[in-house]
């Protein structure tokens, strides 16, 4: 139906195929046929992937072809990149798929033409609305206010931004362009220590869907679209095949855990397109300024980007478990599955119970290669055995016995967060056994709106308090955080949950007539905080919803 849809020259965008194709590329800053291009593309290389079929791809060739021959830094062309991002990182991926040179350079050209002066956007004659009246605020929106290797703060749209800052990563992997590199490495910085949740959910406004100042991190009216994690999810994979650091892949797996797992519900029919870290269905009612912060996941969305979005990056997981490099096969992410490629295989099994993970892995076909098993920053300590799988591990653990096990922690080098492990025969198994706790993490002093306040984690997930298990008046509550953790199987509509019980109490104001009067100390309780995984959140009846919570001096 795509293909057919497709005009004879090659364009492929439906509106103006409909409406009158006058006006194609009359608009790129705001009205998406790059965009859409983008998309079209990735599914289209996907799609042959997946299936071997040609088709649709030879479609997405087309159109990139007829983009080409309009847009480009060749004379009588529109000297133009695109408004909302992802193209390039597409056009970087059909030149991975097909070998052909022309898609790399269109993607360099977006790359380097963007932010030059004078602004193509300007030459538009298409007024800007809104907040982007506000000058040079609405450059920096569209990431366009400098040459991106100039570039050293994530700023605007956040979706836009990270698709961006993936296009700008491809692009520096395959020419080997440091200052592309630096610039990523710096833009990556900006990001993750200054303008990340906890949860990896960015973009701290619902103004512009948006990035603001550096800290600006408030729990009630972020926007931290489900886009915007899943951008990030792709920049961090770009940025392992830059530099193998376990620090992208933290990024990564924090991202995939909470900020987009919590963007679908459990049975998997409705959707969060914003991912706030505190709310209340007053609020979202009442309160203008939180009106886009909701409490119940929606079946669909006018603007229904996300839903999606979710369903490729889940599907596409296994691109993000396993990277390689030269004679190593990476493991960023520590999920039960499997990886073949010429005549290797490796089989990664895990098993867990409260406070310890185990994972075995079999490779074969791998002698003279290294497998790199990533150390996770929430683990308490970790240890690599080889010779023996997962149940044996157990097996050997209940009959005290470790004859099956050899510690090889002194063959096992930790390199960038990475464990490099030698595989010196043809099949070989290790398995790296894990211990983990729950923990309260603190933000930075400059975030003002946690301060006095911690986050409560165990591994990879965020937990948070909801009103379904602590009752109203989330905000009264207090955390102890000396007071031990204990575990209990639960379920959440049906699925498995690991709450964590921990000790705290409940502030109770004194009586007043008066709206304001003299201070009087809150009488406290002590009570008990039932915190449940962040992602599994509003799958209940509606109501609160807390991740920072007061902690007692």
């Amino acid at each position: 139906m795509i293909c057919k849809a497709q005009a004879e020259d090659g364009y492929l965008n439906t509106y103006y195929i409909v409406t009158g194709r006058d006006k194609e590329f009359t608009n790129i800053r705001e009205n998406h046929e790059l965009y859409c291009f983008g998309h079209l593309a990735e599914a289209a290389a996907a799609y042959y992937e997946a299936t071997g079929r040609d088709r649709l791809l030879n479609a997405a060739i087309r159109y990139a072809d007829y983009i080409a021959g309009k847009i480009g830094p060749e004379e009588g062309k529109k000297h133009a990149y695109p408004g909302h991002e992802i193209a390039e990182m597409a056009l970087v991926r059909l030149y991975e798929l097909t070998g052909e040179e022309r898609f790399l350079q269109q993607a360099v050209y977006y790359v380097d033409e963007r932010g030059k002066q004078p602004y193509y956007y300007d030459s538009e004659n298409n007024p800007y609305k809104g907040i982007h009246q506000i000058r040079p605020y609405h450059y920096s929106y569209y990431q366009a206010h400098k040459p991106v290797r100039e570039q050293d703060e994530a700023l605007g749209h956040a979706v836009r931004a990270v698709y961006l800052y993936s296009g700008i990563a491809s692009v520096a992997k395959v020419t080997q362009d440091e200052k592309l590199k630096a610039a990523c490495e710096k833009l990556w910085e900006s990001i993750v220590r200054t303008k990340m949740y906890v949860t990896g959910g960015i973009g701290s406004t619902h103004v512009g869907e948006a990035f603001t100042h550096p800290f600006d991190l408030p729990n009630d009216t972020c926007y931290t679209e489900s886009c915007a994690s899943i951008g990030l999810v792709f920049f961090a994979r770009r940025m392992l095949e830059l530099s193998e650091d376990a620090r992208y892949a933290d990024v990564m797996e924090r991202a995939l855990y909470n900020g987009i797992l919590s963007g679908i519900a459990l049975d998997g029919t409705t959707f969060f397109y914003v991912n706030p870290l505190e709310a209340d269905p007053e609020d979202s009612v009442f309160d203008p300024g939180k009106y886009h912060v909701k409490t119940r996941r929606q079946p669909w969305f006018g603007c229904a980007c996300c839903p999606p979005n979710i369903a490729r990056m889940y599907a596409s997981l296994g691109n993000y478990i396993y990277t390689e490099s030269d004679s190593t096969v990476f493991v960023n992410l520590l999920i039960g599955s499997s990886f073949e490629k010429d005549g290797l295989s490796l089989t990664m099994r895990t098993a867990e119970s409260p406070g310890l993970m185990r994972i075995s892995f079999i490779m074969k076909g791998g002698n003279g290669k290294t497998l790199a098993v990533r150390r996770p920053y929430w683990a308490d300590e970790m240890y690599i055995y080889e010779g023996c799988e997962a149940e044996e591990l157990q097996e050997a653990e209940e009959d005290q016995t470790y004859g099956v096990l050899r510690n090889i922690e002194e063959k096992a080098i930790l390199e960038n967060g990475y464990y490099h492990i030698p595989v010196t025969s043809d099949e070989a198994a290790f398995t790296a056994e894990i211990l983990f706790s729950p923990h309260y993490v603190q933000a930075d002093p400059r975030v003002k709106a946690d301060i006095g306040k911690a986050a409560l984690v165990y591994g990879p997930w965020v937990y948070c308090l909801e009103e379904a298990d602590n009752g109203h008046g989330l905000s009264l509550l207090s955390a102890d955080p000396d007071s031990p953790f204990m575990f209990r199987k639960t379920q959440i509509a049906g699925r498995p949950c690991l709450e964590i019980i921990a000790g705290g109490s409940r502030r109770t104001p004194a009586a007043q007539d008066e709206l304001y009067g003299l201070y009087h100390p809150a009488k406290k309780e002590s009570v008990s905080l039932r915190f449940i995984p962040y992602y599994m959140w509003a799958n209940r009846e509606e109501g609160q919803m807390q991740v920072f919570v007061r902690v007692e001096e």
